[in-house]
């Protein structure tokens, strides 16, 4: 008997910037397939052999135009959601060290960026992320 092989799950790589007790959040642009007209972290998928680390450098270099330190980041949380083809994994990283000014270098993804205070976080794509990301950025604070 040949068992059918189980779908490949996705995985996504997300990051937290956090400078000055307030977080780098993405606004996913209407027209997107997933999780349309909402505030998210930036990210995106883990290629083919590369770690989340490398794959979080990347996608920060090209969704927000930055070099982050990834000495600097702290795993924040994982999370599934979906089944079967549609399942997906998600890891969130807090990173408090970059190079370079963050601005919009994917507008065909987001249509606005905007930083936010703990208690100004707005509901994000993925709802329990946000409890995480606004207790991580009160327990690093200053």
């Amino acid at each position: 008997m040949v068992m059918p092989q189980s779908p490949a799950m996705h995985e996504i790589v997300t990051a937290a910037l956090v400078r000055a007790g307030r977080v780098l959040l993405v606004h996913r642009s209407p027209n997107r397939h997933a999780y349309p007209d909402v505030w998210d972290l930036p990210g995106g998928h883990i290629e083919p052999g590369e770690t989340e680390l490398a794959a979080l450098a990347r996608e920060m270099h090209e969704e927000l135009g930055v070099q982050i330190a990834t000495v600097s980041a702290i795993h924040l949380c994982r999370l599934g959601a979906g089944h079967g083809e549609e399942s997906v994994r998600f890891s969130a990283w807090l990173v408090d060290e970059w190079k370079g000014t963050p601005a919009n270098a994917a507008p065909d993804e987001h249509d606005e960026i905007r930083w936010f205070r703990p208690e100004e976080v707005p509901p994000l794509a993925h709802e329990r992320m946000g409890p995480a990301l606004v207790e991580a950025m009160r327990n690093t604070r200053a």
